[in-house]
């Protein structure tokens, strides 16, 4: 501290002085250069002197400052009152708002504009990178196109779709020729497909159940047999799976038998071979081998399977109450028109009944009659009824064997021609 004059210091505070300095310089530290303050930083100084006034001022009157610096002087110095002391503190606090307020608010914004400019630099950086990478892959779907000119690189882009595109069009283009060519081969496996439907159909029935039913007791020859016998005839063949009704009185014409073997399989009887179950003779079945896939019919396939069948197989029919085994002997295939084959078998096994089985083959086809021929063993044949044939026979008017539908095509024919 100064001397002292009368009891009051003489010159203020060291500080003082510097705050006067600093007022005139714009803050400048000592031995910094003088700045020119703006307007804005002269009214901030403005108010900051006029804070630092008050302070002087309030350190004028403070006894505290008087006992520090002068022991004497203080044993002099009246009561203090805490109204100075208020003022004192209030005018402290006033500089301290003003003066650093300013510097502290011109930090924070210092430090705002900062963070900003550093955001905006990492996403500048980000930016860069990704442009970097797609130049990388445009470069790579272009192979090696020069990247001087980015709007000729696309343009050549552009040009390499539109050569495929239209490259592509004249292909498909010139593929409409076979169109119609594709559309009629496609009608004709279809046609074929429709008109030799039975050969593929009956070809695989014939090795699944033609007859459609479950498989029944009757497995050996065994005169005990206890299965009850039908009240209709019906013939069972076990190892086809076939039971099926027999349709007895159809005239022998192909008409007539087509009509009857749509209900089952229907007795065929001819001159020499006309013999019912049981009596010596020839009793001859027909049934069908294969059939239209439109046809409403149970039995159109149900001999399909005869071509399975072989010497020693069972054969069974219930007639009248009395069921009829037979062993099958042998095959025989012969043409449509020969009816004497019938007779054949018959003459061949005089004095036994026997049964045949007639069915069209090849499957699918009616060229061919397969016949399937067996000699009754149960019950015993001794004093069965022999039938009585006409002596004279006129084998060039004799009826054709059954046979299975006309293919569709030839259904249209004769329907077109009126031969039916």
């Amino acid at each position: 501290m100064d001397n002292q004059k009368g009891g009051q210091p003489t010159t203020p505070p060291s500080w003082n002085a510097w705050g006067q300095a600093a007022a005139k310089n714009g803050y400048a530290q000592p031995g910094q250069a003088a700045k020119t303050p703006t307007v804005a930083q002269r009214q901030q100084q403005t108010a900051a002197a006029l804070a630092r006034q008050k302070v002087l001022e309030a350190y004028k009157h403070s006894p505290q400052n008087y006992r520090e610096t002068n022991k004497q002087a203080a044993a002099a110095t009246p009561q203090i009152k805490a109204e100075d002391w208020r003022k004192y503190h209030t005018a402290w606090q006033q500089y301290y708002q003003k003066y650093y307020g300013q510097y502290y608010g011109r930090a924070a914004k210092d430090y705002v504009a900062r963070e900003r400019l550093k955001l905006e630099r990492d996403y500048a950086e980000r930016e860069s990178q990704a442009a970097n990478e797609r130049t990388a892959m445009y470069s790579v779907a272009t192979q090696g196109q020069t990247q001087e000119n980015p709007q000729d690189v696309q343009n050549d882009f552009k040009a390499k779709i539109q050569k495929k595109v239209a490259k592509r069009a004249k292909k498909m283009r010139k593929s409409r020729h076979f169109i119609p060519i594709t559309i009629g081969l496609s009608i004709l496996i279809l046609g074929l497909l429709f008109e030799y439907n039975q050969v593929i159909i009956a070809n695989a029935v014939a090795y699944m159940s033609p007859g459609g039913s479950d498989v029944n007791d009757i497995s050996a020859i065994d005169p005990t047999v206890s299965a009850s016998v039908h009240n209709k005839p019906t013939l069972m063949i076990p190892k086809l799976n076939v039971e099926v009704p027999v349709v007895f009185g159809a005239k022998n014409d192909l008409n007539s038998m087509s009509a009857a073997m749509s209900n089952g399989v229907a007795h065929f009887s001819i001159p020499g071979a006309s013999a019912n179950p049981g009596e010596i003779g020839n009793f001859a079945v027909s049934g069908h081998s294969a059939g239209n896939i439109y046809q409403q019919s149970d039995y159109k396939f149900i001999f399909s399977g005869l071509t399975r069948m072989a010497a020693n197989d069972l054969i069974y029919m219930d007639y009248k109450g009395q069921r009829y085994t037979y062993r099958v002997t042998g095959t025989r295939t012969v043409d449509p028109s020969n009816s004497a084959a019938l007779r054949k078998i018959a003459s061949d096994n005089s004095g036994k009944p026997m049964i045949t089985l007639i069915t069209c083959t090849p499957l699918g086809t009616s060229k061919y009659r397969l016949l399937v021929y067996g000699e009754q063993i149960h019950p015993s044949y001794e004093g069965a009824p022999e039938v009585e044939e006409p002596v004279e026979i006129d084998e060039n008017n004799q009826p054709e064997m059954p046979k299975n539908d006309d293919p569709p095509l030839v259904q249209f024919w004769k329907w077109l021609t009126g031969q039916q």
